[in-house]
């Protein structure tokens, strides 16, 4: 059993609140969304484990069980090439659940006219084996699901 952390404070909104077919549709994997407190912040690892992909604005974090999670930060911001992001860790670092992996503000991701909603999704998970999901506010290392 995975048990995936709050990657950020703010409110457990669900895929289905996702501004994005590809992530309300649940087609990269089940999970959830947060709708992030407004304001400079920090985004962190939900699992502990190896981060296998870092970009500005995404990170997938592998844990020893191989299980991947997805924290991808805001709605279309791929498109700012990493602008108003700053990576705090290295693809390939190991991490604790917890640990800072990028700084942002959302504010300002919303003020660029983007979604600053966060899908935090079990990659290669079959939607029946989340249990657990949260629903509205969540802190920084609360439980967000349970995979398995």
């Amino acid at each position: 059993m995975t048990t995936v952390l709050a990657p950020m404070e703010g409110t457990a909104v669900g895929l289905a609140a996702v501004p994005d077919p590809v992530f309300s549709a649940g087609m990269v994997g089940p999970g959830t969304a947060i709708d992030p407190l407004r304001g400079p912040g920090k985004a962190v690892a939900p699992i502990a484990g190896k981060i296998m992909k870092l970009h500005p604005h995404a990170y997938v974090i592998v844990g020893d069980d191989g299980k991947g999670v997805l924290v991808h930060l805001g709605i279309d911001t791929v498109q700012l090439k990493g602008a108003g992001f700053q990576l705090l860790a290295a693809e390939g670092d190991r991490v604790s659940a917890g640990q800072p992996v990028v700084a942002w503000d959302p504010s300002a991701i919303e003020a660029g006219g983007r979604s600053p909603v966060c899908p935090v999704v079990a990659l290669d998970a079959l939607s029946d084996e989340l249990t657990g999901v949260a629903e509205g506010s969540v802190h920084v290392g609360d439980e967000l699901f349970r995979w398995g």
